[in-house]
């Protein structure tokens, strides 16, 4: 066989690998960096990181390599020792409760690091098994693969102010808990006589209320005490977000996107901290999808069934939205609070705020003729909401920190 094609296994082997390389070199050596890069993977938990390495090459072998403890300095030793053996390492590992103080370690090293999101790895239907060991293996195949999508990493100060911000929203929540208050004045018989609760009226109806009997009145007074820390708590937290945006570098945002209907201080702070960088989103449709705002959709053929939105995305920064568009069930006009927050921006910015109020008020009243139910009303007048966002952010450009 050898004979017919003339030259020996040896040759024609030598000339199919001096063939490979040079055609590397013409594509740029795009194929030499993927053979040359070496994929590191971490299985993260609080105290070890399971560690699997695969080779460059879509044959490359993918091993475990061991597991180290989840420190600073044993994570240093290992991208040290790691990077004496290989020239190019890119490093993975998934979002979680750990933080992203591993990603920057990693970064200050001078090594490209990605924060895989967990909802996007794809998983085998037939896999029962699950150790940190396959986990890293299966994490490292896929990365090499290049089947992996990264989440955006904020930086220091971004992730501070995220941090702020939800811990405003669960004090809100504990006050919605604490609030269950009027369950037990129901259960008996002292029904609020005014519709709108916690108002000024309403506290002083509250505080005139007694219980015959010491053990409920001791339930009282311990409902109406959380209620008092569970407020107060919001209050200290959103005093320190006012104060603390003017230093933000994302200040600008917020206050360009209060220029919308519906989007105070508040949710202006909550959007630009759950969202980032709205340059990482090429067209609003994208942003609608990331905040789980698009109908899901199921197909075969000829036959298209869409469902309801996917809710797969931000929920914090979907709720804000959400909202926000029970706004728009009213005539569009240019109120005191929406005037103020208007003043000092950009003719554009306004422009586009004013478009948007005047839309969106249209569509509601629209879609409300049509008998469309109401929660499919708030939740498409949301959508595009968030579309507005989305341009009036892009008229900012913000500058953010690299991670």
């Amino acid at each position: 066989m050898f004979a017919v094609l003339g030259g020996s296994p040896l040759v024609m082997l030598t000339e199919g690998w001096t063939g490979w390389r040079s055609g590397a070199s013409s594509m740029g050596g795009r194929a030499v960096v993927e053979h040359t890069t070496t994929y590191v993977a971490f299985d993260s938990s609080k105290e070890t990181l399971a560690v699997a390495i695969a080779d460059g090459g879509m044959r490359g072998e993918v091993r475990f390599w061991g597991t180290i403890q989840n420190r600073a300095e044993a994570v240093r030793k290992l991208v040290e020792r790691l990077a004496a053996k290989h020239p190019a390492l890119s490093f993975c590992y998934e979002a979680g409760p750990c933080g992203y103080g591993l990603y920057r370690q990693i970064r200050s090293l001078g090594h490209p690091c990605t924060v895989v999101a967990p909802a996007l790895v794809p998983t085998k239907p037939g896999g029962h098994i699950k150790t940190d060991r396959r986990d890293a293996a299966m994490l490292a195949a896929l990365f090499r693969a290049g089947e992996l999508q990264g989440v955006w990493v904020p930086d220091a100060d971004h992730e501070a102010v995220r941090e702020l911000v939800r811990a405003r929203q669960t004090a809100m929540q504990e006050v919605r808990r604490s609030r269950q208050l009027l369950s037990f004045l129901l259960r008996h018989d002292r029904a609020t006589p005014s519709r709108h609760h916690w108002t000024r009226a309403h506290r002083s109806w509250l505080a005139r209320q007694g219980f015959a009997h010491p053990a409920e009145q001791v339930v009282f007074e311990e409902l109406i005490q959380r209620i008092e820390v569970a407020c107060a708590r919001q209050d200290r937290l959103e005093d320190a977000i006012r104060k603390l945006l003017p230093a933000w570098s994302l200040a600008p945002v917020v206050i360009a996107i209060q220029a919308l209907r519906g989007v105070a201080m508040l949710a202006a702070v909550t959007l630009v901290a759950e969202i980032g960088d709205f340059g990482r989103f090429a067209s609003p449709r994208q942003l609608m999808a990331w905040l789980g705002l698009v109908p899901k959709e199921h197909s075969s053929g000829r036959t298209v069934a869409p469902g309801n939105i996917t809710k797969a995305g931000n929920t914090r920064a979907r709720r804000v939205l959400v909202e926000g568009a029970w706004t728009y069930r009213l005539p569009a006009r240019m109120g005191e609070d929406i005037t103020r927050r208007n003043q000092g921006l950009p003719e554009a910015i306004r422009a586009a705020a004013w478009k948007a109020q005047t839309r969106l008020c249209t569509r509601y009243r629209r879609l409300q003729n049509i008998s469309k139910p109401q929660n499919v009303i708030v939740v498409a007048i949301a959508r595009e909401l968030a579309a507005f966002v989305w341009s009036i952010a892009r008229m900012v450009p913000p500058t953010v920190p690299t991670a």
